[in-house]
């Protein structure tokens, strides 16, 4: 009889088990390359998220992967829940413009913007670079397929009649790559959309002598007027060694995308797990640092927010 009691006990604690397991909610977030924010902010929203597990029965993670386009992509292929997109993408997929005409996604969403992220020019010192014009006929890094950086390079090659052509070599390499090919001298110039400070720039700085160059002009000018996603911005000097003054460029945001696809609880409970715990999260980076709760509800959020984010910014009284 005891053994018959003992058995029934451990069928029922394995049941119990088992029925928790599967009422657990996964979550992934699309980030972008190791070496950048993107997956750090991946990553900072994850261990908030996945503190309050047993509370929420949901739980988060958030791969590498080639950024802004690729992480759209896989919204709307629904391989992802969320993904973190630069806020000219997150326009453009929702309406189906530029990269993404024929490819509208009505059911995206937005949840957040983060950290603002200037386009980045890093630039060997004997390449003698000063200005995105002296780029023509360099060996440039021009960025990894789907990744925002290379998105954006295409708005400004379109926006100066140039083409990849205009480079004696236009290589697509990861972030985590072009640091070391560029100090190696097979680069002249690399270029990034991220936020600051960054580790693959740091890493490019430290290891051979190079300097940051201004993205401006007539043609950048007229890209930040026509369309409202992009604004100028100001790279802090000192951040970088060989960059002691600050340097213009202009630039879009990060932000926090999903789908209608998703359920309300699960954006609910990320969107909790950030805001709830926002100290914390703003010193897991210095690109964090400054960041408001209140604009990130509404800045360069170009889709309508997701069900499971307005609840909580109306419970908070951020949003009518």
């Amino acid at each position: 009889m005891k053994k018959l009691l003992k058995l029934s006990l451990l069928a029922t604690l394995a049941t119990t088990a088992i029925s928790a397991q599967a009422e657990e909610k996964f979550i992934t977030i699309g980030t972008g390359g190791q070496t950048g924010v993107y997956y750090v902010v991946g990553q900072s929203i994850c261990q908030l998220v996945n503190r309050d597990t047993a509370k929420t029965q949901v739980k988060c993670n958030a791969p590498s992967t080639g950024g802004s386009v690729a992480n759209l992509n896989s919204i709307a292929a629904k391989q992802m829940d969320m993904g973190i997109a630069q806020s000219d993408w997150q326009f453009h997929a929702y309406n189906g413009s530029s990269s993404f005409e024929g490819k509208k996604n009505d059911k995206l969403r937005a949840i957040f913007s983060i950290h603002p992220e200037p386009f980045t020019v890093m630039a060997r010192t004997d390449a003698k670079i000063a200005s995105f014009d002296d780029l023509k006929g360099k060996r440039v890094n021009v960025g990894d397929p789907g990744s925002g950086t290379r998105a954006t390079m295409n708005v400004i090659l379109n926006a100066k009649g140039w083409t990849d052509k205009e480079f004696k070599v236009a290589s697509e390499l990861k972030p985590s790559e072009m640091a070391s090919v560029m100090c190696d001298n097979n680069l002249d110039a690399i270029t990034y959309n991220v936020g600051h400070p960054n580790g693959a720039l740091k890493e490019a700085a430290a290891s051979c002598d190079a300097h940051l160059v201004p993205v401006t002009g007539e043609a950048i000018d007229k890209l930040v007027a026509e369309n409202s996603y992009y604004a100028k911005a100001t790279i802090p000097g000192g951040l970088y060694k060989g960059t002691d003054n600050p340097v213009e460029s202009f630039g879009v945001y990060a932000t926090l995308v999903t789908s209608t696809d998703v359920e309300a609880d699960k954006v609910y409970a990320v969107v909790k797990a950030v805001f709830d715990n926002f100290d914390r999260f703003k010193r897991l980076h210095p690109a964090f640092e400054n960041l408001k709760a209140e604009d990130m509800v509404k800045n360069a959020l170009s889709a309508p927010l997701h069900e499971g984010a307005e609840r909580y910014y109306k419970e908070k009284g951020w949003i009518k």
